[in-house]
Parts: structure tokens; sequence; C-alpha cells
């Protein structure tokens, strides 16, 4: 499941506010207070109960080999680049166009004049409830929502959306560019399962790659998005399922089913909720999940790949839950941080947390 709004912001959910206490007299003479207060449920209001934990035991075996920290970086490169950062922003060349983001972690100086930030394409500015570019400024002309895109020759769309990403994370290179050297090194039928897939990029690597691909995310516009950048890409014959579903649902039906996977991919959000109203809080449901993940995996697996966006935790605490989690497996556990290398004055941008455990 997903906060399809902004996957990548620690959204909370909101305390209900109590209700202010009605006077004894607030209700006509006669009428018990509990029918005054009823009110009828609209089914979009229901929040389907959540299931019971699974139930976790600690892995026999010794613990996995262990590799940290592990920086992954992505340089600026034809498809992108992270033109400059500073005072609470970022600069990025997103193929022909030029953006500007907030990015809270850019506490530090821009290095590039104020004239390279004011030739910009498009600035998201986030300031009205609009959907879609309504949140967005463009300072040269109009732009449409979508505008063409590539990574390694993977043609896409980017888009700008009103939770102010832009339809593709490029930090995660570093995880598609060694999955595929991993799908092209097994030399045989390998199958991949992305949850949380979003957009679909790391599907379109991997099947490109020769894999097998089922791609998983609770957004119905997410997943047609990853439907147009298939086409995008001149894809459109390579085996990949899309699937409207909560990742855990699915994940669970497909440890019942017998269904088993090579490698799996899982990018869960801090807060999110199922397409039913199921709810995730990564704290409390990712050991589970991350349990779950290697109970679908094939006897000869190759790799299970988990990036987590905007937790209070250091790489070191899921580096133990993966550890834990594929003890007996033999192989590495690799964690530390994904980042972008800035072009203007070479600082580090750190956009997330990762972990891997790699056969």
């Amino acid at each position: 499941m997903k906060s399809f709004r902004d996957k990548r912001r620690d959204n909370r959910p909101q305390h209900a506010r109590p209700e202010q206490a009605r006077p004894r007299d607030a209700f006509p003479a006669g009428r018990p207070q509990a029918a005054a207060e009823r009110r009828e449920t609209r089914p979009a209001d229901r929040q389907e109960a959540k299931p019971a934990p699974r139930v976790l035991a600690r892995r026999e075996g010794s613990l996995p080999a262990e590799r940290l920290p592990l920086i992954l970086e992505v340089a600026p490169n034809a498809d992108y680049a992270l033109l400059d950062s500073g005072a609470g922003e970022k600069l990025e060349q997103y193929g022909p166009y030029r953006i500007v983001r907030p990015e809270g972690q850019a506490i530090w100086q821009r290095a590039l004049p104020a004239k390279e930030w004011e030739r910009v394409d498009a600035i998201f500015t986030g300031d009205t409830d609009e959907e879609g570019i309504g949140r967005w400024r463009f300072p040269k002309a109009p732009l449409g929502e979508t505008w063409p895109m590539k990574h390694d020759g993977i043609d896409y769309l980017g888009r700008f959306t009103s939770f102010r990403h832009v339809g593709v994370f490029p930090e995660q290179a570093s995880h598609w560019d060694h999955m595929a050297g991993l799908i092209a090194a097994a030399k045989r039928p390998v199958k991949v399962l992305n949850l949380f897939g979003y957009t679909g990029l790391a599907s379109l690597v991997a099947a490109r790659a020769g894999a097998e691909v089922t791609h998983v995310d609770a957004s119905k516009k997410a997943i047609g998005w990853a439907r147009e950048n298939q086409e995008m890409a001149g894809l459109g014959d390579k085996p990949i399922r899309w699937i409207v579903e909560d990742a855990v649902k699915f994940a669970e039906r497909e440890e019942r089913r017998g269904s088993r996977y090579d490698i799996v991919l899982f990018d869960p959000p801090a807060y999110g909720r199922g397409p039913k109203g199921e709810v995730w809080q990564l704290f409390e449901d990712l050991p589970g999940l991350t349990d779950l993940c290697r109970s679908i995996l094939t006897p000869k697996p190759l790799a299970v790949v988990l990036t987590a966006y905007s937790i209070r935790a250091s790489f070191f605490a899921i580096h133990a839950l993966m550890r834990d989690t594929f003890a007996g497996m033999g192989g590495t556990v690799e964690s530390g941080e994904l980042i972008i290398r800035e072009k203007s004055a070479g600082r580090a941008l750190s956009t997330s947390l990762f972990s891997r455990w790699v056969a």
C-alpha cells in the first residue's frame, strides 16, 4: 500500500479532535442520545479492520555477511543532473528542463549565481490545493503535464505532479543498474516482484534485462502512468504484470499460492493507505513485510532490495532487520544511503536509506 500523493513524505495520521461535549438538553425529549448521534457510514468511509500482525520468530542459522556503510551515488549525466542546491531548494536538470523543488536537507548556501537559478523552466510552489500542474509555476512559458525523458536508453514520461515529484527518483538508478547486472549474470529465467512500484522505471529496467516482472502498486493512477511508460519505452512486448493492489495483501496471497520470485524490490512509504483503507505504518509493519518477502523467494534467489525514505532512523536499523530476516541464507546484507552528487560544488545530497540482501 502506498500514500500516492506523496509516498516519500512522512505523513503521519492526524489524530481526531475529541467532539465537544453536548449539553444534556441538546437532544429532543424521548429520543435516545445514541440514536441521535448515529449516522450511516458510506462505503468510502469504511476502513478495513487491520489483520493480526504476522507472527515472527528469530531465524535459525548464521547471519549473512555485512557490508556497510555503502554509499550508492548517482553522478550528473545526460539524462539527469543535480545542478546545484542550497537554502532549502535544489536545482535539477531533467532532460530539456531545469526544475526547482524544495529540499529540506540543503541547509548550505547555493554555489551557482542567482542568474543560473532564475533561468528555470518550472518551480514547484505548492501554494494551492489544485491537482496536477496547478502547484507549479512556469517562468518562461506554460508547459504541459508531461514531457519525454530517458534513463539509460529507456524512454519514459516526466510528469509535473501536485505532490512535487516528477515521476522518477533518479537516485534509484544505482539499484536499477545492480539489478540489471544480476539478471544478466544469472543466465536463466528470472522473476522480479516490484512492490510499491510507482511509475515503473525499475520494472522496465528489469524487463529489458530479460526478467519476467510483476509490478504492484495501490494507486490506479500510478499503474496507468507505468503502462504509459512501458509503451513510451517500446517495451510493450515484455512480460510485465501490472497489478493495482495493496502490496502486503498481494504478497500474502502469493505466499499462499506458492508463487516465488528471484528478486524482490520494496520501497514502502513511512505512512500510507491501501485502496480499501488499509493502514500502513512503517515501523510497525516493515518487519512483517520483510519476513514475507523472504517467504516468497525461489530456492536460489538473487536479491531483496529495501529502500526507506523519510524515516527517523539510521540505516543501521534496517540493516539489522535485514540480517535477522535473512539468517541462514548466506549471502551479504549491504546497507547505507542513496545519494546524488551535485554538479556545481560536488556536494552529496542524501535522498534515502537502503538495505539489500544479495545471494
